[in-house]
């Protein structure tokens, strides 16, 4: 099933001095690697340059919540963007897992005030993941990183109003 309407225009960041952070699960890597190719050509076109992007991978999308949490907290980021693919399987691991990533990032947004975005696919297959990762239904990554554009700028979060400098080997 191919989108149905086009993408709205990119919104640009009103303070491009900010940072975002992005979490990865490493689990289904290619596919989350297409995810973050997208989130970063969207937050690029927004106006972020490639040096206010962190990338951070953990091991699978049930760790993608806490990383989150750890960046959000922070306070160096303006928004997190979290990516991933949960592909259902034969138990009932995939509920649970979709279950907590999305519980979990709710809460990183909520309880620290920093947006965190959801652009982990829960797919029954490995081709409607990559039909969301790229292909004829979009890139989930993409719109991840344009509701992060969005609710940072609905926050009015500026660099100036966040705590930190790079930090060290960035």
């Amino acid at each position: 099933m191919a989108r149905t309407e086009p993408a709205p225009a990119p919104e640009r960041l009103t303070d491009p001095d900010v940072r975002v952070g992005i979490v990865c699960s490493g689990f289904h890597r290619e596919l989350t690697q297409a995810l973050v190719d997208g989130a970063r050509s969207y937050l690029a076109t927004a106006g972020l340059a490639p040096d206010r992007i962190d990338t951070r991978w953990v091991p699978g999308s049930f760790e993608v919540p806490q990383a989150a949490r750890i960046l959000a907290a922070s306070g160096r980021y303006a928004g997190v963007v979290a990516l991933g693919a949960i592909i259902r399987g034969a138990t009932a691991h995939f509920d649970h897992i979709a279950m907590a990533a999305s519980q979990g990032l709710i809460r990183v947004g909520l309880d620290t005030g920093v947006p965190c975005t959801f652009g982990v696919l829960t797919c029954d297959t490995l081709e409607q993941a990559w039909a969301r990762a790229g292909g004829e239904v979009g890139n989930a990554g993409e719109d991840a990183a344009r509701a992060a554009v969005s609710l940072i700028n609905l926050a009015g979060l500026t660099a100036s109003g966040l705590r930190g400098a790079p930090a060290a080997g960035e």
